[in-house]
């Protein structure tokens, strides 16, 4: 193994979704997940002893510490097996107790854990497809029982086994609430759920036998015995506050955080003053129960406190609220209290609750305090410091200071202090933050954005940019040694900067694809960089050229690092594998085991040598490197290291990675070569502080001051105030005290007297009383010897009878004596005839038996004589077979050698099949396991149909008497009724107002319509009115420009005419200048004016186009919206008409009717005419029918011919207007309805008349 050792000092970070993350092993020491760590941390000392994960784990999914905080089980995924190590608390340092890694069931990985009351007992739940909830003795690694929590493959949160009573389980989930109790070797559920489960998040017990459970839409429920007993939601109400968004910027210090006494509002919370309130539903994430009550998550950032009610027996109301304050040096401070509460937890004395949320944060609150704030919401204040959410992208230090530069994915930038393990500077940014670099002297940083590099200054309490450089997206930058350069990667391309005159020097470009790592050599003359191209190239700065190269096209490199003395390379990538380079030459190429190095640093003195790996763990090997596997490994991070460096003095090394944790750890090495390095001058205590800060701060000290000086004046004025004031109080109380001391003297005396009198009155009553208690007694005396006298005769009479009848018992068992006696010397001589008997029955037998054997003697000799001559003839065929088997022998000799060859072919094959039989046999297992786990699964949902029928049948009891109870109740119906209808007419007058009040509401709304379209037309009017604006800020700015330019060849033109001025004696020379001054100005302004003109009209045009096409664009809406309109309207229409020619149909069917009616009288007349002729008075009769009839029936035309008359004009209104709408654009007539011609219905109406 390697000398170099590297042992854990401290962490920066938390993995929040690590299940049950934080909770308390004491007091002081609270216990967290980190990287591949557990941590725990003294609150008040402020050290941290590590925990390590187990060798190869790919990360940590729940911890579960003992009630008795003697043991911690840590769920675990080792080369992709789960495994739970249960580590011993008590001893230091912690101890391996158990480690749970070998199963018989089928299970990918364990998601939630609980230790039983008496630490025992391990309860494990595993995660879907499986879902099976196990129960151990985990100190025997002995499964005590299994079940499958879910059959639907629904995800289960919480597990947890009832404080009081080791066979209660719970287990919650989407749809799944369980109760479980542990008997017979078995978990059998006690409650059942009824109608749609809505999905539990999590849940506590909060008594023996009661349990609070909380949903994802706000909801709690408390159940007891199974039985919901209580339930209540929560809604999440943004607070409101007076104060303005100035109060934010108050605090100038970046790690000045708000304190629970004096919270800071957030963007929300002032917003919320000027528009209303909104509800959402928030979602119950964690709940953690103390002796008052209980706690929960309440949504986003807020925790609620419940206690038991007084006035209502066992139920919880709502007494306080806790929320996570808003971080003014925050990017969004809307956002910095938006974080979901994952998990809380009380200490044991229940003084403080500290909370972790899902941005990797840890909260802490004293209970105390909470008790204080009654009228405003408590807040939280931060456990340790603001940590890193997301992954760490940078990491940089310098050598003047202890300081640690960290940049992350989010947002953030973060100073740190090594010797101090406290954060100094803190800021978040709009962008994403990938590389970062710390100045030697520790004042300055450069850091690459997503859209620029930034310089920056780090000031006593703030990060001020003083320089930008366009270079996008850079992943790599750093400081020379010396700092007075520094190198930033854009791409394929490194630029060079002087920190001096802040100018780029020079540009590195060779490289064809992207750089992911860049190292200076110790005196700054010379940069090496490695890219994912699989090239390494050291550059001369000087020169600005390669001077060695090294390309190798199937490795992407990750990470470089150079020797102190500049003359080798080393470098680590995706080949898995790290390479000393020199001279353009690969020396040696070391392997990684089965592991990708992605980050690699070297002591500056050369002996140390650490890599990073893509599984989080950290080698610490020598210098030069060994051949063999000589390193150590420490387990780190929860994800792949991204940077990792050495401080300047080797004392400790830095790592950063995906997981969001800083980690720093003390090295040194066991040969004593790697002695930290003597500083000459210790660590710089300077800050830079602006000009402005100071004179601000000077400015404040002094109204400070004067505020101060005033206020003493103003306390001691009070003061006095208050003197005089108490003196007159006490004056008045003194006089008010005598007064009642006199009185009470009085009183005291008289309570005297009253005292004596009585005692004088009490004793003599006692006197009397003694007196008649002695007559009493005499006289029971003398009742109690008579009483006595006659007892005693009574006794000796009861004596003489019992010696009575002692005689007679005594004269009955000698006679019972003597018939015992004669009946068994009776029996005894029956038995003993029977024995002699059996006797000679036994003999005659024996007799038969000797001659029977003799018989089986001779048959015996027999058949051995005859046994004998068979084995003889037997004994010469098999000889003779024998001699034909031993020539056959011969020849199957030959024939054996032809069949081996032909065995080992066929050997072979079979070994083939064996394999396949081994590989099915194995399948076959792993099928008889589901079948095995399957049938379980059966035996469990029988049992549960059984146990639910015996629910069912209770039920049915109960239904039985909420039946009984259910007709006594329809008895107290018939009284309530009454009152109701009583009620209801004390109610109509009410419900006449409401009428009222509801249509004058919905005049409301449509006046409010009415104001909403005038609304969006003057929207319209002025979306166009600014675009008119706009054209003509356009124009006046052309304008403007074409008067400078005018003015400029104005100015252009005199000054040349001033130079001709100068040739007015010589005229030949006059003209050529005044002639060149034509050419050059005349000709040049006549294009200026047509291009001019020109870019004029195109402009002109553009912009006349532009503002018809809007005009187009809004006709276009009007008209659509018109016809959406119209449409309606002409649906409508189209209706009515169908129903109106239904009904002219209907009255042309009756039309039929009566003109067959007609018909009929008609010849019903006729036969009356002829009858007529025959009988005279008959006539007469006749005579008057027909009259009245006809008569009767010309009303009825008439009135039929206006019906159909006015039936017609209605028609042919309505076919106008159909007309008339049809010729509107975006008008369709209904399918399928064709009216009628007016052509045709005149036409029947005519032959029907007719």
């Amino acid at each position: 193994m390697s000398t170099v050792v590297a042992q854990a000092l401290h962490v920066f970070g938390l993995r929040s979704y690590v299940a049950n993350n934080v909770f308390f092993f004491d007091e002081q020491i609270i216990i967290f997940p980190s990287g591949n760590h557990c941590v725990k941390y003294n609150v008040d000392q402020k050290w941290q002893k590590f925990i390590p994960g187990s060798d190869k784990s790919q990360g940590m999914l729940a911890l579960a510490i003992s009630p008795n905080r003697r043991y911690l089980a840590i769920s675990e995924t080792v080369l992709e097996r789960p495994t739970i190590t249960i580590y011993e608390l008590s001893s230091i340092p912690c101890r391996k107790r158990k480690v749970l890694n070998n199963f018989d069931f089928q299970v990918q990985k364990f998601i939630s854990m609980a230790f039983s009351p008496d630490s025992k007992y391990l309860l494990t739940q595993t995660s879907p497809p499986e879902s099976n909830l196990v129960y151990w003795l985990w100190e025997k690694q002995k499964v005590m029982a299994m079940i499958r929590s879910d059959v639907q493959n629904n995800p289960i949160y919480q597990v947890s086994i009832n404080p009081q009573d080791n066979t209660q389980v719970c287990v919650t989930g989407s749809g799944v609430f369980k109760l479980l109790r542990f008997t017979e070797g078995t978990l059998k559920q006690t409650n059942f759920q009824r109608g749609e489960s809505p999905n539990y998040l999590a849940h506590s017990w909060v008594s023996d036998d009661r349990l609070i459970v909380g949903t994802d839409t706000g909801k709690l429920f408390l159940f007891e015995s199974g039985d919901q007993r209580w339930e209540t939601s929560i809604m999440v109400k943004e607070p409101t506050s007076s104060r303005s968004l100035e109060i934010i910027h108050e605090s100038e210090s970046l790690i000045e955080f708000p304190q629970p006494s004096s919270p800071v509002p957030s963007f929300e919370q002032i917003v919320a003053t000027t528009y209303p309130s909104h509800m959402t539903m928030p979602q119950v994430f964690a709940i953690a129960a103390y002796s008052k009550g209980f706690a929960c998550s309440a949504g986003p950032g807020r925790v609620l406190l419940f206690e038991k009610a007084t006035e209502e027996k066992d139920f919880y109301r709502e007494s306080r609220e806790i929320r996570i304050p808003t971080d003014p040096q925050s990017n969004d401070p809307s956002q910095s209290d938006k974080q979901d509460v994952l998990c809380l937890c009380f200490s044991p004395s229940e003084e403080t609750l500290i909370a972790s949320t899902s941005k990797n944060q840890l909260y802490t609150i004293t209970m105390s305090l909470t008790e204080i704030s009654k009228g405003e919401p408590a807040h939280f204040e931060y456990l340790m410091y603001p940590l890193h959410s997301a992954s760490i992208t940078g990491l940089s230090t310098c050598i003047r200071k202890p300081l640690i530069a960290t940049c992350s994915l989010d947002h953030s930038i973060r100073i740190w202090n090594y010797e101090s393990n406290t954060l100094e500077l803190f800021k978040e940014y709009q962008e994403e933050a990938y590389t970062i670099t710390l100045h030697p002297s520790g004042h300055f940083i450069v850091v690459g954005f997503a859209d620029k590099l930034r310089l920056m200054n780090l000031l006593i309490d703030d990060i001020r940019a003083f320089k930008e450089y366009s270079v996008r997206g850079c992943k790599e930058c750093s400081f020379s040694n010396g700092g007075h350069l520094f190198a930033a990667v854009n791409g394929n391309v490194i630029h060079i900067f002087t920190t001096t005159s802040l100018e780029n020097v020079g540009n590195l470009k060779g490289h064809t694809g992207k750089i992911r790592s860049i190292a200076w050599n110790f005196d700054d003359s010379r940069l090496i960089s490695a890219g994912t191209d699989g090239a390494v190239y050291e550059w001369n700065l000087s020169t600005g050229k390669r001077e060695t190269e090294c390309v190798l096209k199937s490795c992407s490199y990750n990470s470089v690092a150079v020797s102190p003395d500049a003359k080798i390379i080393f470098a680590v990538g995706s080949d898995q594998t790290l390479k000393e380079i020199s001279d353009s030459l690969i020396l040696r190429e070391i392997s990684a085991f089965d592991v990708v190095y992605t980050a690699i640093t070297i002591s500056h003195s050369g002996r140390m040598m650490f890599v990073g790996t893509s599984v989080g763990t950290i080698r610490a090997m020598k210098y030069p490197l060994p051949l063999q596997k000589e390193f150590n490994e420490y387990q780190a991070h929860a994800g792949p290291i991204n940077k990792m460096m050495l401080t300047f003095d080797d004392q400790y090394l830095l790592t950063v990675a995906d997981d969001g944790c800083l980690f720093t750890w003390r090295v040194f090495d066991k040969d004593g070569r790697g002695i930290k390095r003597e500083r000459e001058v210790g660590f710089a205590e300077e800050v830079l502080v602006t000009k402005t800060d100071m004179e601000e701060k000077a400015q404040v000290m002094l109204e400070l001051k004067t505020r101060v000086e005033e206020l003493k004046m103003e306390n001691e004025y009070q003061l006095r105030l208050k003197d005089m004031n108490y003196s007159e109080k006490i004056k008045e109380l003194t006089d008010k005290f005598i007064q009642e001391m006199e009185s009470l003297k009085t009183k005291n005396q008289v309570l005297k007297t009253e005292k004596e009198k009585q005692d004088i009155f009490h004793r003599e009553r006692i006197e009397d009383l003694m007196e008649k208690q002695g007559r009493e007694l005499q006289d029971l005396e003398c009742c109690n010897n008579q009483k006595l006298l006659l007892e005693y005769e009574k006794y000796q009479e009861l004596q003489l009878k019992s010696q009575r009848m002692q005689e007679e018992y005594e004269k009955q068992l000698r006679d019972n004596d003597e018939t015992k006696s004669q009946a068994l010397e009776e029996l005894t001589e029956f038995y003993e005839a029977k024995l002699q008997e059996k006797t000679s029955l036994l003999e005659e037998a024996q007799e038969d038996v000797r001659q029977q054997l003799r018989e089986f003697e001779e048959t015996k000799k027999q058949i051995e004589e005859d046994e004998d001559r068979e084995i003889q003839d037997i004994k010469t065929k098999y000889e003779k077979k024998l001699r034909d088997e031993k020539e056959s022998n011969l020849r199957l000799k030959g024939e054996t050698g032809i069949m081996r060859k032909k065995f080992s072919s066929l050997q072979k094959e079979i070994e083939e099949r064996t394999n396949d039989i081994e590989n099915l046999k194995a399948e076959q297992m792993k099928l008889q396991g589901v079948i095995k786990s399957l049938e379980k699964d059966i035996q469990g949902l029988k049992r549960e149909i059984q146990e639910r029928d015996e629910t069912i049948q209770d039920k049915e009891k109960r239904i039985y008497d909420l039946k009984k109870k259910n007709q006594e109740l329809e008895k107290f119906k018939f009284v309530l009724d009454y009152k109701i209808k009583e009620l209801k007419k004390q109610i109509e007058p009410r419900e006449n107002e409401i009428k009222v009040m509801k249509e004058q509401i919905q005049e409301m709304e449509a006046e409010l319509e009415r104001f909403h379209k005038q609304n969006t037309q003057l929207e319209l009017n002025i979306s166009e009115l600014l675009q008119k604006l706009r054209a003509t800020d356009q124009e006046m700015r052309k304008e403007q420009q074409k008067e400078r330019d005018l003015e400029a060849l104005v100015r252009r033109f005199k000054t040349d005419l001033h130079n001709c001025v100068a040739y007015i004696q010589e005229p030949r020379l006059l003209k050529e200048k005044i002639r060149d001054l034509f050419e050059k100005y005349v000709q040049r302004a006549d294009m200026v004016e047509i291009a001019g003109l020109n870019s004029d009209l195109q402009q002109e045009y553009a912009r006349q186009r532009e503002h018809l096409e809007r005009n187009l664009a809004t006709l276009k809406k009007k008209v659509v919206k018109e016809g959406e309109l119209h449409r309606a309207g002409y649906v409508r229409i189209m209706q009515e008409n169908v129903s109106l020619i239904k009904e002219i149909n209907e009255l042309r069917r009756e039309l039929k009717l009566t003109r067959s009616q007609i018909y009929d009288l008609e010849s019903a007349l006729k036969l009356s005419k002829k009858l007529r002729a025959q009988d005279v008075p008959e006539t007469v009769v006749s005579k008057d029918i027909p009259s009245v009839s006809t008569t009767m029936r010309l009303n009825e035309k008439e009135e039929t011919g206006r019906i159909i008359e006015m039936q017609r004009l209605e028609i042919r209104r309505l076919r106008d207007q159909i007309q008339e709408q049809e010729q509107v654009p975006g008008f369709h007539t209904i399918a399928g309805v064709r009216l009628p011609s007016i052509v045709e219905s005149e036409v029947d109406l005519e032959v029907h008349s007719k």
